[in-house]
């Protein structure tokens, strides 16, 4: 399983109608890998994370939101990636380009109470498609252990090594998020 190999399940999956048959298609085509195979796609999953664990992209989901717990973000990053390479590049790259997303731009101008369930900017379920295919794939097998075998380790939650910022600060979200909080904060108080 390399990089492209990744991205081209994720994005196939995308032809499911839920996050709930998304995930259980992922994890159908996994349980057809070797268990290397599945391993690859969790190392390179948590990579992928890794790449926008950041401070800045956790005020991006804040913002979109209406805050943002340790566990949302940590969802909100599966999300992120659910929703494909080019959107994921983008997004990494600038987390202002959530702004172009068609699922972000639904839930502008919205009450996040009032938002379904399905739209939530989180997908939890990614988090065990490769766990629960390993143990299919190896009757019972522990993806971590095997995973910690291999001398890797991986974080449950976020941890951003960037520098935090207030979150809450208003001219502090325009620097950061001008499109962002054009629809999500469209009349600022500075």
């Amino acid at each position: 399983m390399d990089l492209d190999g990744f991205w081209a399940l994720i994005e196939r999956s995308a032809r499911k109608k839920d996050e709930h048959d998304r995930a259980d298609w992922l994890t159908a085509q996994l349980a057809e890998s070797s268990p290397a195979e599945i391993e690859q796609f969790e190392i390179l999953y948590y990579g992928l994370r890794d790449r926008i664990d950041t401070w800045h992209m956790w005020g991006a989901a804040a913002l979109i939101c209406d805050g943002a717990s340790d566990d949302s973000f940590w969802y909100f990053q599966a999300w992120l990636i659910g929703q494909g390479r080019e959107a994921f590049e983008s997004a990494a790259a600038d987390p202002d380009a959530l702004a172009d997303l068609p699922a972000i731009r639904v839930l502008a101008g919205r009450d996040s109470d009032l938002w379904a369930e399905d739209e939530w900017p989180e997908w939890e379920l990614l988090d065990y498609v490769a766990s629960e295919a390993y143990e299919e794939v190896t009757d019972g097998d522990d993806l971590d252990d095997a995973l910690e075998a291999r001398g890797l380790i991986f974080r449950a939650w976020p941890e951003p090594p960037d520098p935090r910022f207030d979150t809450r600060d208003v001219t502090e979200r325009l620097r950061r998020y001008p499109r962002l909080s054009g629809l999500f904060d469209p009349v600022p108080s500075v």
